[in-house]
């Protein structure tokens, strides 16, 4: 039964979607349920803003008056309107001095317009971006001469082993700036105390809703704030391995339906959860 949380937030990819990045029946239903129990719904993703909408919108987030928090933090969205309540970029120096660093160490960049991805260079991992979110890719011959306007994140992208060399490297180069990992091959870059807990804190504040009566469900690193920060952090169970024990419980898979599991046995009211069995 619910708990007295009030906030249900989640991670998308690999956490809320499916591998094939659609939202379960289940997952869809069961959210549904708790938005119309009073439960506040918040998608908070590394994702750009263009591409959460449409799932912002399947979930109604726009109906019950709810939020998205886009680019690992980096931007806070009202969707009854689709205003941007608070946004915090990387100034063109901050961008221009990333995309030398990786140059320098051999892993690709790109960032970001409102409605395209920028970068160089093309690769596979560049073009899983690109499907995930579905923005237009502008692959450019100079990519700083391109890059002439603040962007709200970058993120580095190789081989994962290559981006386990590189990170600290780059914590120690920019030690003003967020970094993490959202996937093995997606190092993310954000400005300075930009990450999904502190814009969390900011709209915990807007609502009135406290930070111990919220859930936060993640897969990967760019998640642990968050799921540090609530009062119950939540790991699906493809979290990144290292990351086990950094959660106060672990619920199924992204593949089966494991936000729907956080919904029945941590917010819907006991009646209501009897008729789900």
């Amino acid at each position: 039964m619910n708990l007295g949380y009030k906030m249900l937030v989640l991670d998308m990819d690999d956490t809320l979607l499916t591998d094939d990045h659609i939202i379960s029946e289940k997952n869809k239903e069961m959210l549904l349920k708790a938005q119309d129990e009073g439960v506040m719904v918040v998608l908070a993703s590394g994702r750009p803003t263009p591409a959460m909408l449409s799932f912002a919108r399947e979930l109604e987030l726009d109906r019950y008056g709810s939020y998205i928090i886009s680019y690992n933090g980096g931007t806070l969205i009202d969707m009854a309107d689709e205003s941007v309540v608070y946004s915090q970029s990387l100034s063109v120096k901050n961008i221009h001095d990333l995309y030398d660093f990786a140059s320098h160490n051999g892993v690709d960049i790109i960032t970001y317009s409102s409605d395209s991805i920028y970068s160089e260079s093309h690769s596979k991992y560049i073009q899983v971006e690109i499907d995930i979110t579905k923005m237009h890719f502008d692959q450019v011959a100079d990519f700083k001469k391109a890059v002439d306007f603040d962007g709200v994140k970058c993120i580095m992208l190789e081989e994962p082993s290559k981006l386990q060399e590189v990170k600290p490297l780059l914590e120690k180069a920019f030690p003003e700036l967020s970094i993490s990992f959202s996937k093995p091959f997606f190092l993310e870059v954000t400005q300075t105390g930009i990450d999904k807990a502190a814009t969390l804190a900011r709209l915990s504040e807007i609502t009135g809703i406290k930070q111990e009566q919220i859930i936060a469900v993640g897969n990967a690193g760019n998640d642990l704030s968050m799921v540090e920060y609530a009062g119950l952090g939540v790991w699906v169970d493809n979290v990144t391995p290292e990351l086990r024990h950094k959660a106060d419980v672990i619920v199924a898979s992204n593949n089966d339906d494991g936000v729907a599991e956080v919904v029945e046995k941590f917010l819907l009211k006991k009646e209501m959860q009897l008729e789900v069995m």
